[in-house]
């Protein structure tokens, strides 16, 4: 785990936020800021603001801001006028609703995106797999869990229907924060192997089968969700 993770001790209510300085370009600054809160670095109790976050990045203050408002738009920030951001806590109920319409969605999504799969779609799965698996085995947990979500809107790219892509695109970052704040291992929370089943489904125009290893992939995804949430 990153230099930066939580420790595993009881935090205060209200906690500062740990500055690292990282040289790197603005446009990776998603799925770092993703990252560190899905791997809990920042999290509920963290106390932040854009310029605390433009110092621990190293990007500029029109760079934080615009990735605090697409994590905003995505549920996993609150922004509220004269308040600082802060990391949202969904609770059971909104995290249940969301793996309800993340199934219906996705039922639909897969079966479309073995009617219109190509190579190249094919392809990007794979490396987006290879990816995941990747993180899981480094014990990176939070690219894990952000890049088992971005399969998944991948699949729904491919399904050529963009209303129901953005759709999806909605619930995913929900849940994955979901997942982060449960307990248990990295390879407990990512099912790389299923999304790879899930690919050779969708090769084969097996949509009976994608939709069945989908369904299981999402059961799966839900008991670890609901059963093992630590707040």
């Amino acid at each position: 785990m990153n230099s930066l993770a939580t420790p595993s001790h009881p935090r205060p209510t209200s906690t500062a936020l740990p500055f690292s300085r990282l040289h790197t370009p603005g446009d990776d600054l998603y799925p770092r800021l993703f990252d560190a809160i899905l791997e809990q670095r920042i999290d509920t109790a963290s106390r932040f603001t854009e310029e605390s976050l433009k110092q621990m990045f190293g990007v500029s203050r029109a760079d934080v801001r615009r990735v605090l408002t697409q994590l905003s738009h995505e549920q996993i920030i609150v922004l509220r006028a004269n308040h600082r951001p802060r990391v949202a806590a969904p609770d059971a109920e909104q995290t249940r609703q969301a793996l309800h319409a993340r199934r219906l969605a996705e039922n639909t999504l897969v079966r479309l995106a073995c009617q219109h799969a190509q190579a190249e779609d094919l392809k990007r799965l794979r490396a987006l797999i290879e990816c995941e698996r990747r993180a899981v085995d480094k014990d990176r947990r939070g690219a894990a869990i952000r890049l088992s979500g971005d399969f998944h809107l991948q699949v729904a790219k491919m399904a050529r229907n963009a209303p129901l892509a953005h759709f999806l695109g909605t619930l995913v970052p929900l849940t994955s924060l979901a997942i982060a704040r449960c307990t248990g291992t990295t390879h407990s929370c990512c099912g790389w192997q299923d999304h790879a089943r899930i690919v050779e489904a969708i090769e084969r125009d097996d949509a009976t089968e994608a939709v069945s290893l989908m369904n299981r992939h999402l059961d799966h995804l839900e008991q670890t969700i609901l059963s093992g949430s630590t707040h």
